[in-house]
This record gives structure tokens, C-alpha cells and sequence, in this order.
């Protein structure tokens, strides 16, 4: 197992994360316990030392199931994340409740590392109105007391949201988790948050790198390529070795299904093996063929929003059409468009036409709104 130096510790370069542990029947909220405990002890001996849980994981069975597996090893074999579920409005101002209940739940007196969950769009108001809600207060006071070791956040929303929060309470965090792989290094911006984070000082932990297992395996002519590279390389190899590459990154989260996953990935993990620049280039061009492929192809120059008469933002929204199309759904789109006014959302195009007519790129934009409009809802 590959180690990284964090403050002091010596973490596993790979974590175990807890958001798709085996299940019964397809069913996400009844986790097979006795598989899952199987892959702890697999994980355990074989040097991982960092578990990544959540509030809502599971239909909030995963930190329950989580904390009997760990309960059976020493507390100093392990470090255990959670995050405060800032997702769900009508949990804002209960963070007490919640942080003591996780304490419960996963059968620790402190967590070693514990995130504002998912800062975004949202739920950025909330997260930094802490005279209504309290939850930054509250969390660097547990920190004060011991039961939080390390405090951190995670975020999906845009570079405005990210610096948002880091200009807020940059100074008090200690690690931040991106959506990284070599997909969305370009598609989400990932590069340029890196740079950002990086600027505040803070380590980058990594949530999807295999982007929810589109990256596990490509087309048989983008997989030829690598393989002419690295012949012995599996392609989910690959994923793991580009984020390897980037020095900011200090964890990487796999949220792994079974005992193969979780056995392919610590092979991996066995050497550290980054990827010179011809393999970059090489992987970061498929990538970029892979996104191009039914993206519609803004250049967010911006003539549609001068003439649109409501002012929405076209560009942002094709953005999103974009991730949703290519995710294939998934909660990013519907996620940002909730904190859109209503006059801005893409149901208030009025199909006037007059985007249409000053795009350079030809984009038939009134089918993209309804199409968006259809599609990314709750």
C-alpha cells in the first residue's frame, strides 16, 4: 500500500468509501453486513486505513454498519470520516443532533476527519449564514474539544460556490474533497479548483475517480491506445494513475462493491506509478473525444445572454444540460438549477428565438432549455 503524509499521520493513499458497499437484492438502503464486513477485514489487511462514511449513504444505514466493523479493530488502526448532511434544508439547524448520533452510529467518542457535506449551489447560503444555522460553530467547537481531529469539506458546486466557501473559512479547513478523475479534469473544471485549493494551502481528496464506473472500462479503440503504453495496465488503472500524478492529492475514495473491486484497486495501490507526459497527453486526449461525443459545443461567448430577454444564463445552462446528458442523469443539474431564481430556470425561456440568431455555434438553444427543463428535475 502506497502511504501518504498528512500532519504527521501516514494515510493509505486509497480509502475505502462507504456510499456503495454491497447490498441485498439491489436494494441500496439493506447492505449486505456480512459482505461488507468481509471487505473491511480484506481492506484492513492490506494496509487501508481510511473509511469514508456519510449521514445520508445508505438510506442512513451506512455509518450504522460501518461503525460494527470498525468496532472490531483497535481505534488507532483506523481514521474514520463523516460529513454533516448539508444537502437536506430541514437538517440545517440540527447539527447537534446529528453529530452526536454519528458518534453513536459509528461507536467512536471522535471522528479523525469529518466534512461539511457537499457545498454547493444549494446550500452555500446556509453553510455560511452561521448566525441562523450555526453549523460552522458548532463544528470548530467539537474540534476545540477533541471530537473532531480534522475539519474539512466536500464540494460539487462551481468555482464561484468553492471560493465562496473557502474565502469564508478557508483558513479553518484542513483538506478538501473534489469530483477528480481524468474525465471531469476539464468537464467540471477540476483542474482550476485544484490550482484553487491549492492556493488556500489545502491537501485535495478524491471522490469519483472512475467517475462512477464510466472509467472502469472505454471503447475497445481508446483502450488499444493504453494499452500500447502500459500493456500490463488494467484500465481502471489508469484512472487511479492519473490522479496519482497530481501532487495536490493526498486521498483517493473509491466507493467499491465487492471483494474484486476492492482486490483490483489494492493491486493497484501496491506501487505508485504516475504517468509521464506522453501518457498524459495520450489519456487526457481520449478524454477529450470521449466528452465530445453528443456535447453540445458552446464556446460560452456569451451574444445569447445580451439578447435573451429574461437574462438567462444560456451558457451555464447548457453546462448543465451537458453533465446531465453525459452522466445520464445523476443530481449535479437538478442540484444547481434548485438555487436558480425561477425567471433564470430554463422553463422561463419565452422561445423567442433571439439566442438562436446571434450564436456562433448554431446551437438550436430553445431545444436545449426544454430538453434541460424535461429532464434535470426532482
Amino acid at each position: 500500500m502506497i502511504y501518504r503524509d498528512f500532519q504527521g499521520m501516514k494515510l493509505s493513499a486509497l480509502g475505502l468509501g462507504a456510499m456503495r458497499l454491497p447490498v441485498i437484492d439491489g436494494d441500496d438502503a439493506r447492505i449486505d453486513e456480512p459482505a461488507a464486513l468481509r471487505m473491511v477485514d480484506i481492506a484492513m489487511e492490506n494496509g487501508i486505513n481510511y473509511y469514508d462514511t456519510a449521514w445520508g449513504y445508505h438510506g442512513e444505514n451506512s455509518e450504522t454498519v460501518m461503525g460494527k466493523a470498525l468496532a472490531r479493530y483497535p481505534r488507532e488502526k483506523f481514521c474514520v470520516a463523516t460529513k454533516f448532511p448539508g444537502y437536506d434544508a430541514s437538517l440545517w439547524g440540527k447539527v447537534e443532533e446529528i453529530f452526536n448520533k454519528q458518534l453513536e452510529k459509528l461507536q467512536v467518542d471522535y471522528f479523525d476527519f469529518y466534512l461539511f457535506h457537499n457545498v454547493c449551489e444549494m446550500n452555500i447560503d446556509a453553510y455560511l449564514n452561521d448566525e441562523k444555522y450555526g453549523i460552522y460553530s458548532y463544528l470548530i467547537e467539537q474540534k476545540k474539544n477533541g471530537r473532531i481531529r480534522h475539519l474539512g469539506f466536500s464540494c460539487h458546486g462551481s468555482m464561484d460556490v468553492l471560493k465562496r466557501f473557502l474565502d469564508a473559512y478557508g483558513s479553518e479547513m484542513e483538506f478538501c474533497q473534489i469530483q477528480l478523475n481524468y474525465l471531469d479534469w476539464t468537464f467540471q473544471d477540476a483542474k482550476e479548483k485544484v490550482k484553487l485549493i491549492s492556493s488556500y494551502n489545502i491537501p485535495v481528496w478524491v471522490m469519483e475517480p472512475l467517475r462512477g464506473g464510466k472509467l472502469a472500462k472505454l471503447d475497445a479503440a481508446y483502450e488499444a491506445e493504453l494499452k500500447a503504453l502500459r500493456p500490463d495496465e488494467e484500465i481502471p488503472a489508469w484512472a487511479f494513475r492519473f490522479l496519482q500524478s497530481i501532487p495536490e492529492v493526498t486521498m483517493i475514495l473509491s466507493g467499491m462493491s465487492n471483494e474484486e473491486q476492492l482486490l483490483k484497486n489494492l493491486k493497484t495501490f501496491e506501487d505508485d506509478k504516475k504517468l509521464n507526459e506522453k501518457e498524459m497527453d495520450t489519456l487526457l486526449g481520449i478524454a477529450d473525444r470521449m466528452l465530445s461525443v453528443g456535447m453540445v459545443p458552446c464556446t460560452a461567448c456569451h451574444y445569447c445572454v445580451s439578447h435573451c430577454p429574461k437574462g438567462i444564463d444560456i451558457p451555464k445552462m447548457i453546462e448543465l444540460y451537458n453533465e446531465h446528458i453525459y452522466t445520464g442523469g445523476g443530481f449535479i443539474a437538478p442540484m444547481a438549477l434548485m438555487a436558480v431564481e425561477e425567471d433564470k430556470k430554463p422553463q422561463a425561456c419565452l422561445k423567442c428565438g433571439n439566442c438562436e440568431a446571434v450564436c456562433p455555434q448554431k446551437i438550436q438553444i430553445r431545444e436545449v432549455l426544454a430538453d434541460l427543463a424535461a429532464k434535470a428535475t426532482w
